[in-house]
């Protein structure tokens, strides 16, 4: 039977308030002027890949949890926006929300509100299933309860991709998602040995591809035992802040792996978009098209 939902999405929905600073990292004052405002917008991990997939074209659905507050507004209001198709689960606790501090070189620091979340929370297992068995694929975010999620989705037989962002290569919350991910992405930034890193998560676990990006140095790419290097691509326009790009090059690899293209290919497509989404300001919500990668 051909699938309705070429990928799920779960979990990573948010808003994040984006605070633009002098420096990174920012020094000791009892004040600080903010020129370019403060401003909290909806966006984050989940709804990145979701924005990034459904501008190349793919059939997306988000999975996730969203309180009944402003926050949660945001968020449905962007995926309508987009016509990203959304189920929200309720959360009482509220919805996931961040600090963003912003440099001026585009760096940033994220600044996480844990409290937004439940140790018991759970997917519950019939939409679970349901979404699932309708996917082509599955890209899981880090954050809770997506680890529970994990052995269902697996028992449907969707294949999986996951984003471990800067792991240090030893948090065991991470490693759950790296063996069990059939793609894994993550950032080279807490990394020693990014390649010892990469070979362990494959001879580790499922995945017969894991890419390390690594910024302005271009990624690396390991694919069926084989690493290659994948220069950074040309940012369009200047380089105005680096959130996001992360996810930009996962939804851009997704899309050249769901259209057949080989692991390279794949991962220069999610170079492109990464440089994109780099010359977005945080504020905004957008996201490179096919034409775009073409």
């Amino acid at each position: 039977m051909p699938k309705e939902i070429d990928v799920l999405v779960l979990g990573g929905a948010g808003v994040d308030t984006i605070v633009h600073v002098p420096e990174l990292p920012l020094p000791y004052a009892d004040s600080y002027m903010i020129d370019q405002g403060i401003r909290t917008r909806a966006g984050q991990t989940g709804d990145f890949v979701a924005l990034g997939l459904t501008a190349l074209g793919l059939r997306t659905h988000h999975l996730d949890f969203l309180g009944d507050d402003p926050e949660g507004d945001l968020v449905r209001a962007l995926h309508d926006q987009h016509g990203i198709a959304l189920t929200a689960v309720p959360q009482p606790l509220g919805t996931k929300r961040a600090v963003n501090l912003v440099g001026p070189d585009g760096r940033r620091l994220s600044l996480y509100d844990t409290s937004r979340a439940h140790p018991a929370d759970r997917f519950p297992e019939d939409t679970l299933r349901l979404l699932a068995g309708a996917s082509r694929h599955a890209h899981v975010s880090l954050t809770q309860p997506c680890a529970d999620a994990l052995p269902v989705l697996r028992e449907t037989g969707v294949t999986l991709s996951t984003d471990l962002h800067d792991w240090d290569g030893e948090n065991p919350y991470h490693a759950s998602f790296a063996y069990a991910a059939d793609i894994v992405f993550l950032s080279a930034a807490a990394l020693t040995d990014p390649e010892a890193t990469m070979r362990r998560i494959a001879d580790r676990g499922r995945a017969r591809i894991v890419v390390a990006t690594a910024g302005a140095a271009g990624a690396r790419l390991l694919a069926d035992g084989e690493l290659t290097h994948v220069p950074a691509a040309v940012p369009p326009a200047p380089v105005v802040d680096s959130n996001g790009a992360g996810d930009a090059f996962a939804a851009a690899f997704l899309y050249g792996r769901l259209g057949g293209e080989p692991p390279l290919r794949c991962a220069e497509f999610g170079a492109k978009a990464g440089a994109y989404a780099c010359t977005i300001p945080a504020t905004e919500s957008a996201a490179a098209t096919r034409d775009a990668l073409h």
